[in-house]
């Protein structure tokens, strides 16, 4: 069964299904500025009410104008918008019988592009089974999940921000054009040592930099060869014949096994190989732009304004957003939902 299919099957009319509630939920009905259902309470990614070609525009704005524009291209007789090249792969085995030859094919919604298919193949291997972005299934449906989850729209497009002032467009502007430059990637994968030895190589057919100096008074070069290469998360030995990533802002003299790049902060694979790199770690996109800015807990936005309420908890929120879900009224305030609930629990 499709799964991303089932989820999207009531797009047209009030929206997904609510993959949490199911048949409680009808479909997603969106509140005017909270990221949720009004329905069900539940949160936007849980009714993947995107779809693929959303889900590359949105990948597109956010790799624009950055040094992974590359990974873009510009739609055809439009205005210079940019989509994400998300590298498909469908892979054709064919199964052995005693009958006429079949075939069964398997399309990966994404994979590592620049990659011979065997090497790919090799690392989709890697991850669980359930991660596998195979069309259709589970892992599908897992990628559009952190699609949503860990690269928000709103994080990095004032288009899906609610009413931002001409003060707060132009700091959340130089927030983004700031992390584009400073801090956003996208890993690459090959086999170990193949960066270092592209870079290299790179290096040499251009001016040669004064080579480093070791203990013993013999130059050698930063990307010399080597024997052993350590995966940075796990410490583990990466075997030579084994994919892993790289993350160039952290330099090709380390590398990642497949299953551990991931954010430091949720512990979540970073979805399409997309990170941020922040104080010699790796975060998702969720994660480093909280880091920097306040989340507002009501309506899941970045704050660009001076303006904001905390509580003692740590928790954030833009001071027109800290209200009750179903009536409005100021939490500082108790509303009749507060009474209505206290009633209900002790019930």
């Amino acid at each position: 069964m499709d799964v991303l299919a089932s989820g999207q099957k009531m797009l047209a009319g009030k929206g997904a299904a609510c993959l949490t509630c199911k048949e409680i939920c009808s479909g997603f009905q969106p509140h005017s500025w909270r990221k949720a259902c009004i329905q069900c309470h539940c949160s936007q990614e849980e009714h993947v009410s995107s779809s693929d070609s959303e889900d590359d525009r949105k990948m597109g704005r956010l790799l624009a104008e950055s040094r992974y524009a590359h990974l873009t291209t510009k739609v055809k007789g439009g205005d210079g918008t940019r989509v994400y090249k998300r590298n498909r792969m469908i892979v054709t085995n064919p199964v052995v019988s005693r009958k006429d030859p079949t075939f069964i094919t398997v399309t990966y919604d994404w994979a590592p592009p620049g990659l011979t298919q065997k090497l790919a193949m090799q690392y989709m291997e890697l991850l669980p089974e359930e991660r596998r972005p195979v069309a259709g299934t589970e892992g599908s449906l897992y990628r559009h999940k952190q699609l949503i989850r860990q690269l928000p729209s709103y994080d990095h497009d004032p288009a899906y921000c609610h009413s931002l002032s001409e003060v707060e467009l132009k700091a959340m502007a130089q927030f983004v054009k700031s992390f584009k430059e400073e801090s956003l990637g996208v890993g690459e994968v090959a086999l170990p040592g193949e960066k270092c030895m592209a870079v290299k190589n790179e290096k040499a057919s251009q001016e040669q930099p004064d080579p480093e100096t070791t203990t013993n008074g013999t130059a050698q070069s930063p990307l010399s060869n080597k024997s052993e290469y350590h995966c940075s998360g796990c410490g583990q030995l990466a075997a030579m014949d084994s994919p892993v990533v790289y993350a160039d802002r952290a330099g090709y003299s380390r590398l990642w096994h497949p299953n551990c790049f991931v954010c430091c902060e949720c512990g979540e694979p970073l979805v399409d190989l997309i990170y941020f790199w922040k104080e010699e770690a790796l975060l998702c996109g969720r994660h480093y732009c909280q880091s920097i800015r306040p989340r507002c807990l009501g309506c899941d936005e970045l704050i660009f304004s001076e303006m904001f309420m905390q509580e003692a908890s740590g928790h954030v929120w833009h001071k027109e957003h800290f209200c009750c879900w179903l009536c409005g009224q100021n939490l500082r305030v108790q509303c009749a939902c507060d009474k209505r609930q206290s009633i209900s629990s002790s019930d």
